[in-house]
């Protein structure tokens, strides 16, 4: 019997792929594609996935060929997409950071801010946007498409080059400077606007994007269990740090309370040894999977 209810999935292929799959897994999906497959498995019947480069994805949302699928906001604006933004997941290739489209010369060159870029050669994948970017400015200049290891392209062949960067190494290890961040990116879920206005797939997507957005909140942030005593713990509630009050319960000793309290991991080291200070026992970590509001 043909399913009546599908939504098609566009995952990223190349540099996010990996890091959204274990997005995915964290948020309850359990996502899976051979070596040459471009069609990933995925435990939900009413899910069907598509492997996608993230530079292409929003076009193929914007068309219906995708009802959703996941991007950078970078490739949404280079493409001009009309595309339902249905949320942000703020994560990248390497981590959970931003990722900047810069514009970088090499260490010696004259050039020292983006004016100085009027009548020179500019190479770089993001070359819709890099063109507004510049017009927007007042700047005439020449913007190649590069196909790729762009930053070995100056000074010979290009005098300028716009290029995307989370840390900025690979620049510096090729002798690049960043002139300055012309755009700022993260990921984005959209979703077609045609299967926005579908009710089902709405509920889908929503239902989906609920459990992403807690894999991504809990990223970052640990639970503690601890016991302290009764007498102690307004001091400790100054210094805990929580996503919302602390839950305490009674314990069978009534002078001690046990306290367990959702944080920021790189809080832990600095807490702990205040804790023990103010008398906290037992006190465990352990890591989340999700953290839904």
């Amino acid at each position: 019997m043909e399913k009546t209810n599908t939504l098609k999935l566009g995952l990223p292929k190349g540099s996010l792929q990996e890091s959204t799959f274990k997005l995915f897994r964290k948020a309850g999906y359990h996502v899976s594609v051979s070596s040459r497959s471009y069609y990933p498995s995925i435990d939900d019947p009413e899910i069907e996935g598509m492997l996608i480069r993230a530079q292409e994805m929003a076009r193929y949302v914007e068309i219906g060929v995708l009802d959703c699928g996941l991007t950078g906001y970078d490739w949404i604006l280079e493409n001009n997409s009309d595309v339902e933004i249905v949320t942000e997941l703020n994560y990248a290739k390497e981590g959970l950071r931003p990722v900047r489209w810069v514009v970088a010369v090499p260490n010696d060159s004259p050039i020292r801010a983006v004016k100085d870029l009027q009548g020179k050669r500019i190479a770089t994948e993001l070359v819709g946007f890099t063109k507004r970017y510049l017009a927007d400015n007042g700047i005439e200049a020449e913007v190649d498409f590069s196909w790729g290891a762009t930053e070995v392209k100056p000074p010979q062949l290009a005098d300028a080059i716009v290029e995307l960067t989370e840390t900025g190494s690979s620049l510096r290890a090729n002798n690049l400077r960043i002139v300055e961040t012309i755009l700022v990116s993260t990921t984005r879920f959209i979703a077609n606007k045609g299967a926005w206005q579908d009710a089902w797939k709405r509920e889908k997507i929503r239902n989906m994007v609920m459990l992403l957005e807690g894999a991504l909140a809990a990223e970052e942030r640990v639970g503690l269990k601890m016991n302290i005593p009764r007498e102690n713990l307004g001091a400790l509630k100054a210094i805990l740090p929580a996503l919302h009050s602390p839950t305490i319960s009674e314990l069978t000793d009534k002078d001690w309370l046990a306290l367990e309290v959702v944080i920021e991991e790189r809080l832990v080291r600095q807490l702990v040894p205040s804790l023990k200070k103010i008398g906290a026992s037992g006190i465990v970590e352990y890591p989340l999977n999700k953290v839904i509001p």
